[in-house]
C-alpha cells in the first residue's frame, strides 16, 4: 500500500521533469541548428582568397533553399515537442495532430494574406526572382536580402536596419547589377589649369568624401584621367563613384559643390553646368 502510494506521488514530479526536458532539449536543438546554419551561411569557400566569397556570394539560390528549410525544421520541432508535452498530460497525439489540421484549415480561410504570403514566398524562392545577398528595391525600401521567409523578406538597408516585408506586398521587384549604381562624373576643365594639380586636388576631394561616406560611396573612387575633345577645344576630368542606390545626391550636391568651389578658386566663370554626372552600367 505505500509502495502504491509512493508511485502515485512521484508520477507527476517524472512528468513535471520530462516536461521541462523536452522544452529544454527543443530549445537547444533549434540554437543548435540555427548557430550551424550561420556558420555555414558566413564561412569563407575558398580561405586562400582575400575577398569575402562565402556562400550566399556564390551560391544565392542555394542559400536561400537553406534558410526556408532551416525555418521548416525549426516549427516541425517545435511543433513536435508542443504534442509531446500535451501527450504528457494525457492528451492523445492523434487528436492533438486532427486538431491542429482542422484548426489550419479554419485559420487559413480567415488569413487569405498568410496563404498569399505563403504562396509568393515559395514562388519567389523557386523562381530565382529573389536570391540572399542581392540589392534590391521592393517598394519604397532598397536593401540588401537577408532573409527570403515563409512569410516575410527580410532586407537590410544603408543604415543596418533590418525591414520585414509581407510577401503579399512585393509588387515590382527591382534587382541592382553589382548591388550598386555607377556614377561617372565628367569635370570640364578651362585650358590654363596645370593637369597634375587639378587632378589630385580633385582626386583628394573624392578620396575625402568616400573616407567620411563609406556606407554610401561603396569603394574608392576611380581616376580615369584628363580626355580631350579636339572638335569641342575643351578636356575634362573624369572619376567614377560606385554608389549605394538610391543615394545619388551625394554626388549631384555634395561632391558637385565641392569641386566647383575649387574650381572657382582658379577660374571666377565657373559654373555648376560644366559637371555632368551620369550613370551606367559597365
Amino acid at each position: 500500500m505505500k509502495l502504491t502510494n509512493f508511485l502515485a506521488d512521484i508520477n507527476p514530479l517524472i512528468r513535471i521533469l520530462l516536461i521541462i526536458g523536452l522544452t529544454v532539449a527543443a530549445h537547444f536543438t533549434v540554437k543548435l541548428i540555427r548557430r550551424f546554419s550561420r556558420y555555414l551561411l558566413t564561412m569563407k569557400l575558398d580561405p586562400k582568397e582575400t575577398a569575402e566569397l562565402n556562400l550566399p556570394r556564390r551560391y544565392p539560390r542555394i542559400t536561400t533553399i537553406i534558410t526556408l528549410l532551416i525555418n521548416a525544421v525549426t516549427f516541425t520541432i517545435y511543433f513536435v515537442a508542443v504534442g509531446m508535452i500535451l501527450h504528457e498530460f494525457k492528451i492523445s497525439l492523434t487528436t492533438y495532430f486532427a486538431s491542429a489540421t482542422v484548426i489550419g484549415l479554419a485559420v487559413g480561410f480567415g488569413l487569405q494574406g498568410f496563404v498569399q504570403d505563403l504562396v509568393i514566398g515559395l514562388t519567389l524562392i523557386f523562381s530565382d526572382a529573389l536570391n540572399i545577398g542581392e540589392v534590391v528595391k521592393l517598394g519604397d525600401e532598397i536593401g540588401r536580402i537577408d532573409i527570403i521567409g515563409l512569410r516575410f523578406t527580410a532586407l537590410i538597408n544603408l543604415h543596418g536596419q533590418r525591414i520585414l516585408i509581407p510577401n503579399r506586398n512585393i509588387a515590382v521587384i527591382s534587382q541592382f547589377r553589382g548591388g550598386c549604381i555607377r556614377a561617372y562624373v565628367d569635370i570640364q576643365l578651362p585650358q590654363r589649369l596645370n593637369e597634375k594639380n587639378i587632378s589630385q586636388a580633385v582626386h583628394a576631394i573624392a578620396n575625402a568624401m568616400y573616407q567620411q561616406h563609406k556606407s554610401i560611396i561603396l569603394t574608392p573612387p576611380e581616376l580615369f584621367g584628363i580626355k580631350e575633345v579636339s572638335d569641342a577645344q575643351w578636356r575634362y576630368l573624369r572619376i567614377k563613384f560606385k554608389l549605394w542606390p538610391g543615394q545619388i545626391k551625394i554626388i549631384e550636391d555634395t561632391f558637385k559643390e565641392r569641386v566647383v568651389q575649387l574650381l572657382k578658386t582658379t577660374s571666377e566663370d565657373y559654373a555648376p553646368w560644366m559637371i555632368t554626372v551620369t550613370y551606367k552600367v559597365e
